[in-house]
């Protein structure tokens, strides 16, 4: 059991009497392990720090530190020779969607290499084809694909309504873009979700149109496809049991000990609790509580924000202000250097919130103390944050520079200035940097070098004392914290750009971001994220050490061996 409470408990009777307890070394602790002979790094300091031995004990590390001395104390223990690997404290997950990434093993997979293999219109109609016939899937059952992404398609453009509509017409089908903030839906897919030429645009969203006239065309953009989406994750629940172990281990596969469910619903919350509470996490797993039900998530008693319970904890609640820079729905005060689809001039996104409705969602927040993960991608939107963050604090007579750790997800294109502002009010940025790598080249074009440049700016923020994290986004780009840690440090495009020289990270930054910085931003720095005496025995083994081999080779690191609290639950 890994109760909140009796870890506590634990924490003061075997750690309350200074680095080593008197009894070590003795019969009853013979099933401690004792970690040796490998580059052993801490992620304690802020200076590269390595230790000799590390010992873990009923799933807690009870020393770090000299072999000599480990030996002497832990004489009768296990002893667990690392042969030159190197360990590591197990990688937290600082944004992905545990949820999605599950829901995806129900979907055809249409993403461009080196995620998938589709890189035409052509393909995408070829492989839905194909995979109606090999899924025996009947005619009126809906078809759902992801990761399709117009910027990589030979065509450049997004397939529409009547493409899917001349090889599947007799099946709703739903195509969600890489970006998770689009779609695009065939003509009996429109008609089920009520779509039609006389339907207006919602509120912060875009229902695409045929040129010259209203007739959709498929394409649906940010609030306009939540409809999609909803449904979609109501027809794949019914598989939840099945995927759910399968996901964990995908997060083990890649070191990760600690995972987020980076915007989770009110039914999503009490499954994943059922599962904690039946024993069946393998990971701890993170939520963030949707914003839409905020105002009845904190008047929910079965839920306790920021306690785990059994592995399972509600850090938060999401807030998504914006969209995708690539989809070009991200909101920016500059406008995109090319066309934007159903905007004529002065084409900058789309606010997915009007100010108001995000200043009262702080204010609610910040009131019951509740931590807020505000996606924000364009500068224009982190303005927004800034001032509702100021106005709650304003409305509340609470301190600007409280410790909330409100997470500013994403933060691509955020300005100087606005680096400043998160230092002086203690926001978090969690970048991401993988989109140098998939879509840098597209910024370049869409954006211009000087935005494109400074995307993710982790060296920056390091100089400038900020905590920051760096995530996957998944399902927008893979969970492979190896490969995060590689587009940090070289900022390589897919074409062999690098984009923003001045920004590389160093490879210890990297592993900040994933480790002790990403337990910072859920309030878990003294649970995990380091080698630490009295934290949790989380480890990922690799076959080489980041800090060593050359840059380039860093995403060709493997995951030898993930331990979560003592238990081995991956060995390759």
């Amino acid at each position: 059991m890994k109760k909140a409470a009796l870890f506590m408990l634990s924490l003061t009777l075997l750690f309350g009497c200074g680095q080593t307890d008197k009894k070590m070394g003795t019969e009853e602790d013979s099933d401690a392990q004792l970690y040796y002979n490998g580059h052993i790094i801490t992620m304690e300091t802020d200076e590269i720090n390595y230790a000799e031995a590390v010992v873990e004990q009923n799933g807690k590390i009870v020393f770090v530190g000299n072999l000599k001395e480990a030996e002497k104390l832990f004489s009768k223990n296990k002893k667990v020779d690392l042969k030159g690997k190197t360990l590591l404290p197990g990688f937290i997950d600082p944004h992905s969607h545990f949820g999605m990434v599950s829901n995806t093993m129900g979907q055809i997979n249409l993403n461009p290499p080196p995620v998938g293999n589709v890189s035409s219109i052509k393909n995408i109609l070829e492989d839905l084809k194909k995979y109606k016939t090999e899924n025996n899937i009947k005619d009126g059952e809906w078809i759902f694909g992801w990761g399709y992404d117009e910027s990589q398609l030979e065509e450049k453009r997004h397939p529409n309504n009547k493409e899917l509509d001349a090889i599947l017409p007799n099946n709703p089908v739903y195509l969600q873009h890489t970006s998770g903030h689009m779609g695009v839906a065939n003509s009996l897919a429109l008609k089920k979700m009520n779509i039609t030429s006389a339907s207006p645009n919602p509120p912060g969203g875009n229902i695409d149109r045929y040129p010259n006239t209203k007739e959709p065309n498929g394409l649906v953009q940010e609030t306009a496809m939540y409809a999609f989406v909803s449904n979609m994750l109501q027809i794949l629940q019914t598989k939840q049991v099945e995927f759910f172990d399968k996901t964990q281990n995908y997060y083990a596969e890649n070191g990760i000990t600690t995972a987020q469910d980076g915007m989770t619903d009110r039914n999503a919350i009490q499954f994943f609790q059922k599962q904690a509470d039946e024993g069946k996490l393998k990971i701890d797993l993170i939520a963030l509580a949707g914003y839409s039900d905020l105002e009845k998530n904190l008047a929910d008693s079965t839920i306790h924000f920021k306690q785990y319970r059994n592995g399972f904890k509600v850090e938060g609640t999401k807030i998504v202000a914006d969209g995708s820079p690539q989809g070009k729905t991200a909101y920016f005060t500059k406008p995109f250097l090319t066309p934007v689809p159903s905007c004529s001039h002065d084409c900058r996104g789309l606010a997915s919130l009007t100010q108001e409705q995000l200043n009262n969602l702080f204010k609610i927040a910040y009131a019951s103390n509740n931590q807020l993960f505000v996606h924000c991608n364009g500068d224009a939107t982190i303005d927004m944050l800034i001032k509702a963050h100021e106005y709650a604090c304003k409305v509340l007579s609470q301190p600007l520079d409280k410790d909330r750790r409100t997470i500013a997800i994403h933060s691509q294109f955020v300005r100087p200035d606005q680096l400043e502002t998160y230092k002086k009010y203690k926001i978090v940025p969690s970048f991401f940097t993988n989109h140098a790598y998939f879509w840098g080249d597209v910024h370049v074009e869409n954006l211009g070098k000087e935005r494109a440049f400074f995307l993710s700016p982790i060296a920056t923020a390091d100089k400038m004392g900020l905590k920051y994290t760096n995530h996957s986004d998944a399902t927008v780009t893979p969970i492979d914290p190896l490969f995060t840690i590689w587009t940090a440090v070289n900022r390589t495009s897919r074409t062999g750009q690098v984009i923003g020289e001045a920004e590389k990270a160093t490879p210890y930054q990297a592993l900040k971001a994933i480790t002790i910085n990403a337990a910072y931003e859920y309030f878990d720095e003294n649970l995990k994220g380091s080698l630490k005496k009295g934290k949790m025995a989380d480890f990922v083994i690799l076959d080489k050490n980041p800090l060593t081999i050359k840059s380039t080779e860093l995403k060709d690191i493997k995951v030898v061996e993930t331990i979560k609290e003592g238990k081995t639950i991956f060995k390759k």
